[in-house]
This record gives C-alpha cells, structure tokens and sequence, in this order.
C-alpha cells in the first residue's frame, strides 16, 4: 500500500492529473456557493425541511440546490438526458446501433446528443422550480424578463458542470459525473455531522449508538452487494487454423447483483418530482388547478407510510426495466456464438438466451429490493432512531461506496500499468 502510494506521488502525469481533478473541485464548490439573488434563507430551509424530494435532489445536485446557487441544478438534467437517450436504444435500432455497435466514435455521438438534450431539460426544470420557489416564498415574484435570465444561468450552470465533468473524465481516474456529486456528497458531511451533535441531548446515547451501529451495517451491505457477482462459466471451443490450435479454453461471463447501480433511484426520484413540478407548469395557466396538484403532492410526500411505498415499489420496477436495457441476454448469446464460446449444458441460440435471462432475473430480484431498502432507509433510520438528525442517506452512501471503488479501481489500473513499463 505504502510502496503504491509513493508511486502515486512519484509519478509526474499522476501527479498532474491530481492537481486537475482538485482544481476542479475547486470551482465545483466555489460555483456551489454562489447563490441567485433575493434568496428567503428561513423559507428555503423550511421548504427542504418538510420535503425528502427535494433533499434527494439536492444529493445529485452536490449540495448546490440548497444553496440556490447559479449550479442549483447541479448534473441532473444531464443524469435524466443520459436515461432517455438509453432509453430510446430499445425503441430505434439507430440508436442502439449508435451506442453498441459503432465504437468509440458511435459512444462519442451518442454522448454529444445527451448534451443538446440537456439543454432543454434543464429550462424545463429550471423554470418549474423557479415557480415553486416563488409560490412558497423562497424567492420574490419576478418579471418575465429576469424569470428568462434566470432560467438561462440555471442552463448555463448545468452545461457548465456537463464540461468540467467531461474535463475530469479525460484523466482517466474516475467517472467525471460520478466524481462531482461524490466531492458534493463528501462537502456536506461536516455540516451533517454538526447537525446531528446539535441535536444530542445529556445521557441520551441509545438513539446514536444505535445510529453508528446501523451505519457500519449499512457501509458494509452496501460494498458487498456493490462488488457481488454471479459468475457463469464461458468454455470455447478448439479451433484449428494451418498449423495453430485455438480456442479451447474456459472463462466467466459476470452478472452483477446490483448491475443497475443508482440509475432506479434517480428514475424513481424524477417520476416523483413530476407531479410537483407539473403544478407549477399548470399553476402558470390556471392558478386553481395549479395549487391543488401542489397540495395534494405535499400530503402525499409528508405522509412516510405511502411516500415510503411508491418510493419503494418505483425503485424495484426500475430496477429491472434499467437492467433489461443494459444487459440483453440475446446480444450476448450472439455474441458468445459468433466467437465460438458457450455455456457448459446449455446450448447455444435461443436455450442460452433463455437461460441467460432466468439467471439475470434472479440475480435482479436480490438487487431490486436492496435498491429498494436503500432508498428508504432514511425513514427507517428516523424510526429507529427516533431523531430527524440522525438519518443515513442510503442513497448518498451508495453513491460515495461505488465511486471511491470504481476510482480505486482506475488508479490502481494506472499503477499496474507504470509499473509493468518500468520493469
């Protein structure tokens, strides 16, 4: 570990792009601390203290959104144009030829019409929570003039982050969108933890033992159900070309349990944003119709028994829909036939398709209802506990989980790598 680290210090380029990526970060927290003018600090605390939408939202938004600051969006219109452009690979062949077919080229435009998608995404959500802010008096009521400013620094912020995401993608260390919501997680670990410390009251330890207790268990499910997989023997056959045999040897198709990552929560999250956004949009033509979605979303989300199921069940359903975008066993069992591989007692064709499927179903349901649990888990910690100060954001945790082990994993390759060239 020692001798890695050394090498890590050691090495010019590692070095560099380090620099980079904490740069980055840099101008990350500084945008995040830059708030939109006219802000009502008491109303917008109070507006995210009675609302877990929003303190999800403000999860992917890295802190920014409950700053208002000029990022208030942070990265989740890109995060929402990147799930339907995936989407639509299972509705146009063009598409999924884009995506799975073409390489790197057919990556690179897949991922520049994610960014023209974006925009419109975010004037969209942009201008539905600058309406709501209005509404609950977080912000003064504006002119149409400065609303169409506004909505176009929110545009401009999110393309922004889109950008510097990209930027710290180059490095090679890490996932770039992955990596600012992880800094923006880590950023609000402090004002969590003081914010629990205030709530401590003398000789009352349970509800915290009991919180440090659930937190280990939690941190630990979550690394193992992260790195869990189901590994399917691959044989190939023995191929013989002039002189030269082939083939012939054995390797494994993974399956991972959680092979959706946090893409369900974030599907989950936005179906149930939608409602409260809608309001606003219709509150803008009839102010009656308008107020009555609004109102019936906030019973409907300040109620933790049904918010906690709909969240729940979304989570789950999403879990497998995602799943079966990403992991189509057909593709794969061609795949395996056309390089001479095969699973051992299954046939190859349709029997391995189906097989394949029956087996990622499976694997799916154990990671559906862990999604599940994890999504509400700040309800279950409330209930445990007892105290709105003490919560694990499950949610967060598996966000910070997957991205320092994903970056481990790209900074040890890059080790391996300099080390193979100096020998």
């Amino acid at each position: 570990m020692n001798n890695r680290l050394s090498l890590l210090l050691k090495d010019k380029d590692l070095r560099n792009k380090i620099l980079v990526i904490t740069l980055i970060f840099a101008v990350f927290r500084i945008l995040a601390a830059i708030p939109i003018p006219g802000v009502n600090i008491q109303a917008l605390n109070a507006l995210f203290s009675n609302n877990q939408l929003f303190g999800l939202l403000n999860i992917f938004s890295g802190g920014s959104l409950s700053n208002l600051s000029i990022i208030m969006l942070g990265l989740g219109p890109y995060i929402t144009a990147t799930i339907i452009m995936q989407l639509l690979t299972m509705i146009f062949p063009s598409f999924k030829a884009m995506y799975y077919e073409e390489g790197s080229a057919g990556r690179a435009k897949f991922n520049r019409y994610s960014k023209y998608l974006t925009i419109p995404l975010a004037a969209l959500q942009g201008f539905g929570f600058l309406k709501l802010l209005t509404q609950q008096g977080v912000l003064p009521h504006i002119s149409l003039f400065s609303t169409v400013v506004s909505v176009f620094t929110i545009i401009a912020g999110a393309m922004v982050l889109v950008w510097l995401g990209d930027i710290v993608s180059e490095q090679k260390m890490g996932n770039g969108v992955s990596l600012l919501i992880f800094a923006g997680i880590v950023a609000g670990l402090p004002g969590g933890i003081f914010h629990a410390l205030s709530a401590y009251t003398s000789g009352d330890l349970m509800p915290y033992i009991s919180f440090i207790v659930l937190a280990a268990i939690v941190i630990t499910a979550v690394v193992i159900v992260n790195e869990a997989e189901r590994r399917l023997t691959v044989s190939y056959a023995k191929q013989i070309r002039g002189n030269k045999i082939y083939g012939g040897v054995s390797s494994y198709l993974p399956i991972r349990v959680n092979q959706a990552g946090v893409i369900p929560i974030i599907f989950a999250i936005s179906v149930l944003l939608f409602p409260q956004f809608f309001g606003q949009m219709v509150s803008a033509f009839s102010l009656h119709w308008g107020t009555a979605i609004t109102a019936w979303v906030a019973n409907f989300t300040n109620n933790q028994l049904w918010y906690g199921i709909a969240y729940f069940l979304l989570v789950f359903v999403f879990t497998y829909f995602y799943t079966a975008v990403t992991f189509d066993p057909g593709e794969i069992s061609k795949n395996l036939q056309r390089s001479g591989g095969f699973l051992p007692g299954i046939r190859p064709g349709d029997p391995t398709t189906s097989y394949l499927s029956k087996i990622v179903s499976r694997v799916t349901l154990f990671g559906a209802l862990f999604l599940g649990t994890i999504a509400i888990l700040p309800i279950i910690t409330q209930a445990i506990t007892g105290l709105k100060a003490l919560t694990i954001g499950g949610t967060a945790l598996l966000i910070v989980v997957a991205v320092a082990l994903d970056t481990a994993k790209q900074i040890d390759s890059q080790l391996t790598l300099r080390e193979y060239e100096r020998s």
